[in-house]
């Protein structure tokens, strides 16, 4: 029977072991203790941040499986994760402090673009992360709507801009700031000018993402933010049918052309999941959105099928409810993991400095 582990020679077997926000050993950042070693047994503390919230089960069982797999003695072996505080640092010029900026985007309108969006950005906060979410879709600003605060205002006295808050949350968006019947008619520049306001005059505080509901098709917004600001990447959602990705890899092609990654596309409203029989009818078809990522070597992040409920609870301003439902929260908190997921596997590709502050 081999030797209990002593605390350094476990520490030791499990440098290589990385961290999946900056994809560095978890000891260039002191994110694991060894708690005791004792017998056939072993406790251990892994410290991980906000920012791979959604993979904080995945990563503590991974550890696990390491542990055992290196010192089969070891039966009993129980991690706890507790949170590491890695401050985001500054992008760009404009000061905005966050770790990622995320624009959630479309080849055309009617695609579920601002719910796919929103849904994001509230499946990364009820997961733990630190999410603003802000709605560069000026023509048709919906996000307020979504999320049931079209009735607030942001504080506007003084700058900064203290946005509207749901549930802790900064949300910003034109909408907050015109009727609802109330036609936006911009040119260029004007757009330029809210959204860099948007981006460098709101109080948005220290975030692990930045969640951005883009216009539909090509143009402006795009051109705005590439220029602004380091995007980590681009979400595209788009429908089944051949029309809705057409237009989809047009958009593909115009975030490739301002030097904005592509982290993956969602295929929503795949499939009507019928509440009488349980059974999915694929009204729109079904897959297109997959087949057209693996052809274009892009991630597919998953998809969403039409219910009944996600309408009513986008007209009734309850989008956050969707993650109640057992029958929506499995594809809409699936999305969210593996775009973190896909954000960790590029780090492992390629580390983080390691000048990175540790509070």
């Amino acid at each position: 029977m081999s030797a209990t582990p002593d605390a350094a020679t476990l520490q030791a077997a499990l440098a290589e072991f990385k961290d999946p926000e900056t994809g560095r050993s978890i000891h260039d950042f002191d994110q694991l203790i060894i708690e005791e070693v004792s017998g056939d047994s072993a406790k251990l503390t892994l410290k991980l941040t906000s920012f791979v919230a959604p993979l904080w089960e995945e990563t503590r069982r991974a550890l696990v499986e390491r542990v055992q797999t290196k010192f089969p003695e070891l039966k009993n072996v129980a991690v706890t994760v507790k949170e590491l505080v890695r401050p985001p640092q500054p992008l760009g010029q404009i000061g905005l402090t966050a770790k990622a900026v995320i624009a959630v985007g479309s080849g055309k309108g009617g695609v579920g673009k601002s719910t796919i969006a929103a849904s994001i950005a509230l499946g990364l906060k009820r997961a733990g992360c630190k999410v603003g979410l802000m709605d560069a879709d000026v023509y048709g600003p919906s996000v307020p709507h979504l999320l049931g605060v079209d009735d607030q205002q942001p504080g506007v006295a003084s700058l900064p801009i203290d946005p509207v808050r749901f549930e802790g949350m900064p949300v910003m968006s034109i909408g907050f700031f015109v009727p609802k019947n109330q036609a936006i008619v911009w040119r260029g520049p004007k757009l330029h000018g809210a959204v860099t306001q948007f981006l460098r005059d709101t109080a948005w505080g220290p975030l692990d993402y930045l969640i951005i509901d883009m216009p539909p098709g090509t143009g402006d917004v795009a051109l705005t933010l590439s220029q602004l600001l380091p995007l980590t990447g681009c979400v595209i959602v788009c429908t089944p049918q051949e029309v809705a990705l057409l237009d989809a890899i047009k958009a593909i092609s115009m975030f490739r052309t301002v030097n904005i990654p592509i982290l993956g596309m969602v295929e929503n409203m795949s499939g009507f999941l019928c509440p009488d029989n349980g059974k999915t009818y694929d009204i729109f078809g079904k897959g297109g959105a997959r087949q057209a990522a693996e052809e274009l070597d892009l991630p597919f992040l998953g998809d969403v099928p039409i219910t009944i409920s996600i309408r009513e609870h986008g007209d009734a301003g309850t989008t956050n409810s969707n993650f109640d439902d057992p029958q929506v929260a499995p594809y809409l908190e699936k999305i969210c993991t593996t775009l973190v997921r896909n954000l960790a596997q590029q780090a492992q590709l390629k580390p983080a400095m390691p000048s990175l502050p540790v509070l």
